[in-house]
């Protein structure tokens, strides 16, 4: 791919964070941030009383699955895996289009009315997009986080970074970078940019330009199962010696 089309897809690809539909057809249905009054959505995968530990991937378009099949998104593909494993684990997908950290930070009480196990954290894309200062999305993924172990302190964090173009400016490209590792600290677990093995690639990005295939969608499973699994068999019962 030319420099110039790695530069538009940069550009572009963090514009479609904003506006792009989504096939929820097996996620849960996530709340919008106004809409904070009804009953806690139940998953299309398995039923969270059932389980026996709970992931609940709070996220942008990313994480909806924009332009693939809701069973080629990247939450169902992980419901996949731990279902092969046969473990009772339901891994719920909130990932709604368009979706900041200031939005994630108003629903995350919501979603937190049912236990959570481990949060997979995919939000920040449209702050950028939209020039918000870095420190702002600092503070709101750090908020979701606080709400997340101040509810469940046992639960675990997966905080999946992200990056923007210069188009804004490389100073604050560099501060937007900066964002995800200073949250993380010790206490979360950092995947530093979850598109680093897809930007770029014609055969895991859709002909817009924007949103991963389902291919691309196996790659950003593979690399979040790599740091999920260890925080899913922390939970798991000990078998007796």
């Amino acid at each position: 791919m030319s420099t110039t089309r790695l530069y538009l897809f940069l550009l572009v690809g963090v514009l479609g964070l904003v506006g792009c539909g989504q096939d929820r057809s097996t996620s849960a249905p996530a709340a919008s941030s106004a809409d904070t009054t009804q009953s806690p959505p139940a998953s299309g995968a398995a039923d969270t009383t059932d389980a026996e530990a709970r992931v609940l991937v709070l996220g942008n378009s990313i994480a909806a699955g924009s332009g693939v099949s809701s069973r080629e998104a990247f939450p169902a593909r992980l419901q996949q895996k731990v279902d092969s494993l046969g473990w009772e684990v339901q891994v719920q997908n909130a990932g709604v289009s368009g979706e900041t950290t200031a939005g994630g930070l108003q629903r995350i009480g919501w979603m937190l009315q049912r236990p959570v196990d481990v949060l997979v954290l995919e939000l920040g894309g449209n702050d950028g997009l939209r020039g918000i200062d870095p420190g702002v999305t600092r503070k709101n993924l750090r908020g979701i986080i606080d709400t997340t172990l101040s509810t469940y302190p046992e639960a675990r964090v997966l905080l999946t970074g992200m990056q923007v173009p210069p188009n804004l400016g490389q100073e604050y490209a560099r501060q937007f970078r900066q964002v995800y590792p200073a949250v993380a600290e010790a206490y979360v677990t950092l995947i530093p940019f979850l598109l680093n093995d897809i930007a770029g690639s014609d055969s895991l990005m859709q002909d817009d330009g924007i949103h991963p295939t389902a291919a691309g969608h196996r790659l950003i499973t593979d690399e979040i199962w790599t740091n999920l699994r260890p925080l899913l068999e922390e939970r798991r019962p000990q078998d007796p010696a």
